[in-house]
């Protein structure tokens, strides 16, 4: 495959979320073709573009397998899965050329990328009724515990773990001059999960008479990650109340409102609070973490885990703070970690018909999250004319009030209704981390069109931005109030934040 160099991406999603992209055959093209890439989401951010052709998942080659296959492919291989992709002029130049794409010969690049950097891996297994699906090798004539046999489908195998990597750590503890027989002690008396840390052959040398631990380890293989969410206060604060517990030393999120600030953020009853703005709160006390809640002003950023993902941080004896460093790290490829990708929300029906629609367009300023801006951005082949679809529920395109089949008008002040796909996601990418959108109802659009006027800013008349919970706008002084009510026992506080007021396709969404 000379002169055709296919891009690695790895892509890391967590349990209910997507990829951020489809993936469709169409009528007239081949291959696998990726397609609506959502903005600011895992796929685009790794590097995917729209167009390309996945020519590997997980190393197996699927350029000729049939579309429902290579899905299955890419749904089986749990919570992490590995692109080979060649971009679409490269794909249709080596077709036309009957190039061989199966032949693994040239470099690929990771991520656009050569690939560097490695990392030992977390791998977190759940026995299975037929064990784990590995074997563990030790040689005399070579230090070190290795893992062998490991059966494809396997638990080990969807875990992440590969013939020759170099077992390291058992749930938290060096194993490194541990005997293969002390070692298959610790596995037995683990139970029904176990958390490794691996190295693979490449990695450890990279990585030679170096101290390795679970600090410097990738997650990404771990089934079940950290949610970071992004909460901006409404009219009732945030909706939720922080509860401590003393023996544990945690800080736990309790009674999340319906519908509220906390809920459309992804949080959940119980869960617990392990960051506020990157701040590891474990070690603080009730109010402190209050106090940093409170220091956030409108807006606070949390790192929250549910039992199981903590349970399963636990059992490694690893912070999850791990999660959020590799978000950090992963703003950029080659390794980028998924953050948040929730679905799509399903909105209901606004209850208000009778009132005659405003014939007005609206202005959605936003700010980027570490989950993008939360929607996607879709067009029609050979029509100009973009649209919003897919926003996800508490992301910043939610809250900055951008709706499902919204009609593009402006993008930072320049009209793009006569724009193509490719240059409009130019504009949005350009903006930095900020973008400020004129957009308008479908129906509002329509109806504008036919009567011949203009959409731009002066039909906003007086209105100027549709804002973050415009409930957050007014002079009014918002304060997170602490309040106490009964509880069992009666003496333990609880708190709350409070604020005054197409064409021929198969399409899987991945």
């Amino acid at each position: 495959m000379a002169g055709y160099k296919p891009s690695v991406i790895c892509l890391t999603k967590r349990q209910g979320h997507t990829f951020g992209f489809y993936l469709r055959v169409e009528h007239g093209e081949e291959g696998h073709l990726i397609r609506s890439l959502e903005m600011g989401g895992p796929a685009e951010l790794a590097g995917m573009k729209d167009g390309g052709r996945i020519l590997r998942v997980n190393g197996t080659f699927v350029d000729e397998l049939p579309h429902s296959d290579v899905v299955d492919m890419v749904r089986n291989s749990g919570p992490t899965v590995t692109f080979h992709i060649l971009d679409e002029a490269s794909y249709v130049q080596a077709k036309a050329q009957e190039v061989n794409l199966s032949d693994p010969q040239s470099t690929p690049v990771a991520n656009g990328v050569s690939k560097q950097n490695q990392k030992p891996k977390l791998c977190y297994l759940v026995k299975s009724s037929s064990g784990y699906g590995f074997s563990l090798r030790s040689e005399k004539s070579e230090p070190g515990l290795f893992m062998t046999e490991v059966m494809q489908g396997s638990v080990a195998d969807r875990a992440g773990v590969n013939v020759k990597d170099r077992l390291l750590e058992v749930n938290g503890e060096s194993v490194e001059g541990a005997t293969h027989e002390q070692v298959v002690e610790k596995i037995k008396l683990s139970g029904g999960s176990i958390m490794f840390l691996l190295v693979d052959e490449e990695t450890d040398r990279q990585y030679q008479n170096k101290k390795i631990g679970a600090w410097l380890a990738t997650a990404k293989h771990l089934p079940h990650q950290p949610r970071i969410a992004d909460i901006t206060k409404g009219p009732d604060g945030y909706g939720f109340l922080l509860k401590e517990d003393i023996n544990q030393k945690c800080h736990f999120l309790r009674d999340i409102d319906r519908d509220s600030p906390a809920e459309r953020a992804g949080v959940k009853e119980m869960d617990r609070l392990v960051a506020v703005d990157g701040k590891e709160v474990e070690e603080c006390n009730h109010g402190q973490v209050v106090d940093m809640i409170r220091q956030s002003g409108n807006k606070c950023c949390f790192l929250v885990v549910d039992k199981d993902t903590d349970q399963m941080y636990k059992q490694g004896k690893v912070s999850p703070m791990l999660f959020l460093e590799e978000t950090r790290d992963s703003s950029s490829p080659p390794s980028y970690t998924e953050a948040l990708n929730l679905p799509a929300a399903v909105r209901p029906s606004t209850p208000v018909q009778a009132k005659e629609e405003e014939l007005k367009p609206k202005l959605c300023r936003m700010e980027k999250t570490p989950s993008g801006y939360g929607f996607h951005l879709n067009g029609i082949v050979g029509l100009s004319g973009q649209f919003i679809k897919d926003v996800v529920s508490g992301g910043a395109a939610d809250r900055a009030g951008l709706q499902e089949d919204d009609m593009v008008v402006e993008v930072n002040g320049e009209n793009v209704e006569q724009s193509s796909h490719n240059e409009v996601v130019a504009l949005i990418r350009s903006s930095g981390s900020s973008l400020e959108m004129l957009l308008a109802n479908k129906s509002v659009y329509d109806q504008l069109k036919a009567k011949g006027v203009s959409i731009t800013r002066l039909l906003l008349g007086e209105t100027s931005y549709a804002q973050v919970h415009t409930a957050d706008t007014p002079e009014e002084e918002e304060k997170h109030e602490e309040k106490a009510r009964p509880e069992s026992p009666p003496e333990q506080e609880r708190e709350r934040a409070i604020s005054s007021s197409s064409q021929d396709s198969l399409d899987e969404r991945l």
